[in-house]
């Protein structure tokens, strides 16, 4: 039987994929980023409606809150005037439009409660809540990377059987659970770390970038740095410390899937030891969906972070979402949950964007 020689063409095909795959990647990442202001957009209107089907009214709040020897008749008049006056007499429509022309034109309006602007007091929470996002994320990784891959490598060992165990029990527990269990070992049985606020109120701190570390090197004030670590410890554990079993469970499932393909085994019969194997085959192919796993995951960090601020009385968008939410100050909400949403999704927009960039084929239509 003769054996027809593989033609040119047919040899290059790959590398001519590759190289449509690559130059179709701008036009991917494009697309991914275009979805950012759409998904905004959803967001924004799903939070204008949900607060106005919800029970209570800021007018009647603040009526409330005035002369405590007014009477019912006059609370009643009182909280119809201030409702004219926020436009909220309005029909749902006319109240949706003029909301879209303001976000459009970025003006997120001023809160009902002391007429500060949302814009100012979003700027103010959200470097908070970044730090506590990102700290919880990396302590996450940090535990969830070895933990996976220690019980992958000893799989089937009391070591693989005791990392899933904890991995699950962490995972199932809630982040107020953690938090208040975290203060009440940490805060008050051992009095390790602090467990109000983001740094001591002995500490004179006037916020520049309101990042407090990067606002320690530009200051010089290095006495800084250590205060505002204790004071994040405890939130940022309690936060990473579910999400940490999670990847844990990606991280092993990932790395087994990758011990078994036919290159792993290959470079084993060539005599490598288990750390090069590991290092230069492993880590590599296992890593894309472990990326996106963490895309996601910076999401529910964020989401959770708002139960976490409130249990440590952390001053971040948390903690301010759930007070305006309380007390029914819409701009304060919108501007909250939309500051919330645009972090999650240009996270998202990049673990998109690395994940084709780390694997151009995906990107192949």
């Amino acid at each position: 039987m003769t054996i027809a020689p593989v033609s040119r063409v047919s040899a290059k095909q790959p590398g001519k994929r590759l190289q449509r795959a690559t130059t179709g990647l701008p036009r991917m990442i494009a697309l991914r980023l275009l979805t950012v202001p759409l998904v905004l957009w959803a967001l924004a209107t799903l939070v204008f409606v949900a607060l106005r089907l919800l029970p209570g009214s800021p007018a009647k709040s603040l009526a409330a809150g005035g002369a405590s020897d007014q009477t019912a008749a006059q609370i009643t008049a009182n909280a119809e005037e201030i409702t004219r006056n926020l436009g909220l007499d309005k029909s749902l429509p006319e109240q949706y439009l003029i909301y879209l022309k303001d976000l459009l034109s970025g003006d997120f309006g001023e809160s009902y409660f002391g007429g500060n602007d949302v814009l100012g007091l979003i700027g103010n929470a959200l470097p908070a809540t970044i730090e506590l996002t990102v700290a919880a994320m990396l302590i996450a990784v940090a535990i969830g990377g070895v933990t996976g891959l220690w019980a992958a490598l000893r799989k089937d060992t009391w070591v693989d059987t005791a990392t899933r165990a904890a991995a699950t029990v962490t995972f199932s527990l809630p982040w107020f659970a953690l938090g208040v269990l975290g203060i009440v070992v940490f805060g008050v049985w051992l009095g390790w770390l602090p467990v109000i606020g983001r740094v001591p109120n002995r500490l004179e701190y006037d916020p520049f970038t309101n990042f407090v570390l990067l606002d320690a090197i530009l200051q010089d004030r290095p006495e800084l740095i250590w205060p505002w670590m204790q004071h994040l410890i405890l939130p940022a554990s309690t936060l990473a410390l579910s999400t940490a079993g999670f990847i844990t469970r990606i991280v092993r499932a990932s790395v087994l899937e990758v011990l078994g393909d036919d290159f792993v085994r290959t470079a084993q019969m060539k005599g490598l030891d288990e750390q090069q194997v590991v290092r230069r085959h492993v880590l590599r192919n296992s890593a894309l969906p472990i990326i996106t796993v963490l895309g996601l995951q910076f999401g529910t960090l964020l989401g959770g972070s708002t139960v976490t601020e409130t249990v440590f009385s952390y001053p971040g968008v948390g903690v301010l979402l759930v007070d305006a939410v309380l007390q029914r100050d819409y701009p304060v909400v919108q501007g909250a949950a939309l500051a919330i949403a645009l972090l999650f999704t240009l996270v998202n927009a990049a673990v998109d964007v690395l994940y084709l960039v780390l694997d151009p084929r995906l990107g192949e239509s």
